[in-house]
């Protein structure tokens, strides 16, 4: 009969997986509490150490790390030799094995954990078990994954070898333990509190081929980590397959909502940065009242919302070319309007997808790693340093301008009026330039900036960009502060009876 060795400690459909095997006629080997789970769900199984001849010892510390579990899994059925070798010692050959590691990088992502408990979930024998079987996948199968179960089953009843899958498994297997390995060396490394890890490993899976890059000439495809949030929780609902700029512009556009988890707010992004945002009671009034930001830069754009998008939204968007709506969901009767566009992309994806805690950003021939941006407001650190003080129509309107500017990539500035953008400066090399081009922007879409605020991501190094804030009628500004020259800034929107608010934080993206 065929034997599996399965030792999990994530039960996760573990129990219907053995009894598949068995009812195929496999025996079934296990360990610890995988076995009891088995046997109390009665599921025949044979205890690891009437296979080893030897009891598990040291708490499980030392139960398969025995020639009886891997030469049964090295053994190349095609040498006779090593087939003899099994036989002179009384070993069965392990056809198929089920491994999922302890939870270590669990374990340490767990407030105030101690060493002594890192270092127990450091798992010796299930990753040698994984290697040996990965290593003779020619005909072992082996699992690491629950999601992989049924396809294996499939694959005994297809009765063709399954030489690929067998594979594409000792493949996953390897990225499995290499991820798991540098997360120990990663922990280890690092010896000083709040320092970022001293080895820093990347498991990155591909998770979905891109047609091309940023340029047709380019290779592409989108890769993923092992968290459970972010892009790789995106469900396509309509269109063509997103391209490499859309899902970077998606990455965008969730950022630019992030400020707002609790009311309707629509983003319009082109080029990863906003040139549309605003806030509305409903989505179809946010989406009206971003467009109303640019409605000339919104053609070809992603638009995210962070609530439900329903036919009235759907509607809206009819005359726009869009490339991609982006929504947490989509009412059955909002996609069936999308659908008569085929070229649009529809996908929902969670509304709070956080991530993982770092950010990278790609130089030759290494990586930049900060800490991921996250938008927070303390307003207790915001101080009023100006003669006048915002009035209570402007109070509400910075704190809007000051979570919206966050997602525009700097220098950035943004014009604001009654909790939407009215202008948009961004990417611009100089402050100055950025406040000119947001008034410029504001006036081209017929919006008068004329008692508007104005929300700058980082300080103003000179009073110029002011003195344009100025000119169009800019009322109240909120900006970090931190300018050497921050006594000349201030001055400046004084001498205008401009009210300015320093936050004390920084916002810039580069």
């Amino acid at each position: 009969m065929p034997r599996a060795l399965i030792s999990v400690y994530d039960k996760t459909g573990i129990v219907a997986f053995a009894r598949e095997l068995v009812h195929r006629g496999w025996d079934i080997v296990s360990t610890g509490g995988t076995a009891k789970l088995l046997q109390d769900e009665g599921v025949a199984v044979i205890p690891i150490d009437r296979v080893t001849g030897f009891p598990e010892m040291m708490d499980g510390r030392v139960k398969t790390l025995h020639p009886a579990v891997h030469g049964a899994l090295l053994a190349r059925r095609d040498v006779p030799a090593h087939m003899r070798a099994l036989a002179e010692h009384g070993f069965t050959p392990i056809d198929l094995v089920v491994v999922n590691l302890y939870p270590f990088r669990e374990t340490i992502a767990r407030p105030n954990v101690t060493t002594a408990e890192a270092i127990e979930q450091i798992d010796i024998g299930g990753p040698s078990m994984l290697r040996s079987a990965a290593k003779n996948h020619a005909v072992v199968f082996v699992l690491v994954d629950p999601a992989d179960y049924p396809r294996v089953l499939g694959a005994l009843d297809a009765r063709d070898g399954a030489g690929a899958l067998r594979r594409e498994l000792a493949a996953k297997v390897y990225a499995h333990t290499s991820a798991y390995d540098g997360a120990i060396a990663s922990y280890l490394g690092t010896t000083a509190e709040g320092e970022l890890p001293a080895f820093l490993p990347l498991p990155l899976s591909r998770f979905m081929p891109l047609r091309y890059g940023e340029n047709p000439a380019q290779r592409a495809a989108l890769y993923v980590t092992e968290e459970r949030t972010g892009v790789r929780d995106l469900r396509q609902l309509h269109g063509k397959e997103l391209s490499f700029n859309n899902i970077l512009d998606l990455d965008g556009a969730l950022l630019a909502i992030a400020p707002w988890p609790d009311r309707p707010v629509c983003a319009i992004i082109k080029h990863t940065t906003p040139c549309g945002i605003a806030l509305g009671p409903s989505a179809v009034e946010a989406y009206r009242r971003a467009l109303a930001t640019d409605p000339t830069s919104a053609f070809g754009s992603v638009i995210a919302f962070n609530t439900v998008v329903d036919l009235e939204t759907a509607e809206a968007m009819h005359d726009l070319f869009v490339e991609v709506v982006v929504a947490p969901h989509v009412r059955e009767d909002a996609l069936a309007a999308f659908q008569r566009k085929k070229n649009l992309r529809v996908v929902e994806l969670p509304r709070d997808p956080s991530g993982a805690a770092l950010d990278f950003k790609r130089v030759r021939g290494g990586m930049l790693v900060q800490d991921r941006f996250r938008f927070g407001v303390d307003e207790s650190a915001w101080t009023v340093r100006t003669g006048r003080a915002p009035t209570e129509a402007e109070w509400r309107d910075l704190r809007f301008a000051w979570a919206a500017v966050a997602g525009v990539k700097s220098n950035a500035i943004l014009l604001a009026r009654d909790e939407a953008a009215i202008g948009i400066g961004a990417g611009q090399m100089s402050r100055v330039d950025a406040s000119f081009l947001a008034v410029h922007k504001a006036r081209q879409e017929g919006h008068d900036p004329e008692g508007a605020v104005l929300a700058s991501d980082a300080f103003f190094p000179f009073p110029d960009g002011v003195e344009e804030a100025a000119a169009a009628g800019i009322r109240a500004i909120i900006q970090p502060g931190g300018s050497v020259r921050d006594t000349e800034v201030i001055a400046a929107a004084d001498a205008h009876d401009i009210a300015m608010v320093l936050t004390g934080h920084r916002q810039f993206r580069h």
